[in-house]
């Protein structure tokens, strides 16, 4: 009994510890928003004053078109898509499900430069138009992708993906028994589908739809290139411009405002809100068959988000990075080797730390440490421009006080340790992609039964043995699927990597960016095709996953 009780006190010892340990990562994931909240409050007014007066009505009315444009272009393309494909029976529909996800591979970023390079005056299709009408500049209309509504169509293009997962994730749960109760009372498909089924998934479209607006108002590569004046254009520009960090701070408050209230309406769009199945037999079990001409208009419909999003932006790369780039040498090399290592140190510490904490969780799913894990969640919610200037200003602060203390004692010169070298980088990208190795992570864990833990403790496992000796091991294909995700996020990530990265230290996206804004874009294309076909990766295991689970549900 003793040793038992012994046993009881160690074990809750080391819980305790495993506690703080996440209470204390939660503080500090927390602080760039805590830095950018306090900046707002004691920022000087000029520079604000001076910003109320000529851009901050421009950001906020460009965001809001922005989001409203790319709302209705993703809700358009990604519903319809996600009903055909799981409730309806036509040619190549099988393929079409998975390849729907492709153009999620393709930063908005980059299919901004690619669509420029082939939709501007000098490029191939207006040069084409003029060759064979022979009019010249002025004399016909062609649509300039160089604008807001260029800014909407490339995120549309690559955003869509996010309510096509929820929507048709949401479809297929739905009960087989009432889409068929629905049809005896005489409800026509296109009944069924905005009288039954498209209700039904409101709260996933919703979800999505957040999801995608959240992502544009983050998006900075596009936007800065089509000269689009938005918050995260804002933002960076006053950083640099001006070199005042508190008037930055203080339009990131503002973008954080509307962040906050997309999480809100997404909280409330489900706010009481409750659906059930009423049958065992899924929806997908059973799906309507289109007739010949609907089927055909089907497949096109699917299949052209798949060709403008994904096929056309990677076949223009690529011939540009086979017959028309720069070849790659020794400094191609290097980016290469930059963005694979920062993405991988960067995804072992954020995937490290998510076990940590989604295993406190699991060990006391109190209100302490769920409050924790919440907040360690954040950063994914917030654009990486907001995060760098959270994460700058402490560590700033930090290497000069490290540098008076050292001048104090000694003659010694200590650089920027912090502020000044890839911690800054790997710290911000830790905030930023933390909720996405948590998500994966706990939902592997989520499915280990609480008796395996028993049976190890039983046998006189430390609550560390288990993680590490069962839990882990069960866990590889998770902590696989986490550690890749974030690699490629990282891989993507370029406003972070733009305010955040040491003197003379570049990687493939911010290189991409570099060579576009000098308007070389065939240059760009090499460092832009890799990070495409790196994207690919997950992407594929997604398309996997969800086949599989849509098969097994058959």
């Amino acid at each position: 009994m003793a040793n038992l009780a012994r046993s009881s006190l160690a074990s809750k010892s080391k819980w305790d510890w495993l506690k703080v340990a996440a209470m204390f990562i939660a503080a500090i994931l927390a602080l760039p928003i805590l830095v950018v909240l306090v900046n707002v409050l004691i920022g000087n007014g000029e520079v604000w004053k001076h910003l109320y007066q000529t851009v901050l009505a421009e950001y906020i009315s460009n965001s809001l078109l922005l989001m409203l444009g790319v709302g209705v272009g993703v809700l358009i393309i990604g519903v319809p898509c996600a009903w055909l494909t799981s409730m309806c029976d036509f040619p190549g529909r099988t393929f079409l499900s998975w390849a729907l996800l492709l153009p999620m591979a393709v930063p908005a970023y980059i299919i901004a430069y690619t669509y420029t390079g082939v939709l501007d005056f000098a490029g191939p299709v207006q040069s084409f138009i003029r060759e064979l009408t022979g009019w010249r500049y002025g004399e016909y209309w062609f649509f300039e992708i160089r604008s807001l509504g260029g800014a909407i169509a490339m995120l549309t293009l690559v955003l869509y993906p996010y309510v096509y997962l929820m929507s048709r994730a949401a479809f297929l749960e739905q009960s087989e028994n009432t889409l068929e109760v629905s049809r005896t009372l005489g409800y026509s498909g296109r009944a069924v589908f905005f009288k039954l089924a498209l209700p039904l998934a409101r709260p996933a479209i919703v979800t999505g739809l957040t999801l995608a607006l959240m992502e544009t108002l983050a998006d900075y590569g596009t936007v800065q290139y089509f000269s689009v004046n938005t918050f995260t254009t804002g933002i960076l520009r006053t950083f640099y411009g001006f070199g005042d960090v508190a008037a930055a701070s203080q339009l990131a408050g503002v973008l954080l405002m509307f962040v906050a209230v997309l999480i809100l309406l997404e909280r409330y769009s489900r706010h009481r809100i409750r659906y059930h199945a009423s049958g065992l037999k899924k929806a997908s079990n059973r799906r309507m068959i289109l007739s010949r001409g609907r089927g055909l208009f089907a497949c096109i419909f699917c299949l052209l988000p798949i060709i403008v999003g994904f096929l056309i932006p990677v076949s223009v790369l690529a011939y540009w990075a086979v017959f028309k780039a720069e070849m790659p040498g020794a400094n191609f090399i290097q980016l290469a080797w930059n963005s694979f290592y920062l993405a991988a140190m960067a995804s072992l510490i954020v995937v490290s730390l998510a076990l940590v904490l989604s295993y406190a969780i699991r060990l006391n799913n109190g209100k302490a440490v769920r409050a924790s894990v919440g907040i360690a969640g954040l950063g994914y919610a917030l654009p990486g421009t907001i995060i760098a200037i959270g994460t700058i200003v402490p560590l700033a602060w930090l290497d000069h006080r490290i540098i008076d203390l050292v001048k104090h004692y000694s003659d010694e010169r200590v650089g920027l340790i912090f502020s000044g070298t890839l911690v800054a980088l790997l710290f911000a990208y830790t905030v930023r992609f933390m909720a996405v190795s948590l998500g994966a992570v706990q939902n592997g864990l989520g499915k280990i039964k609480p008796s395996m833990d028993m049976a190890g403790r039983s046998l006189g496992m430390s609550p560390f043995k288990v993680l590490t000796r069962i839990h882990i091991p069960l866990l590889k294909g998770s902590v696989l699927t986490a550690i890749l995700i974030v690699f490629v996020d990282v891989l993507k990530e370029l406003p972070a990597t733009l305010v955040l990265r040491p003197f003379n230290f570049n990687t493939l996206a911010v290189r991409a960016f570099e060579l576009a804004s000098d308007e070389r874009l065939v240059d760009a294309a090499p460092a832009s095709l890799m990070i495409v076909l790196v994207g690919l990766v997950p992407v594929i295991l997604l398309s996997r996953s969800i086949s599989s689970r849509t098969d097994s549900a058959k």
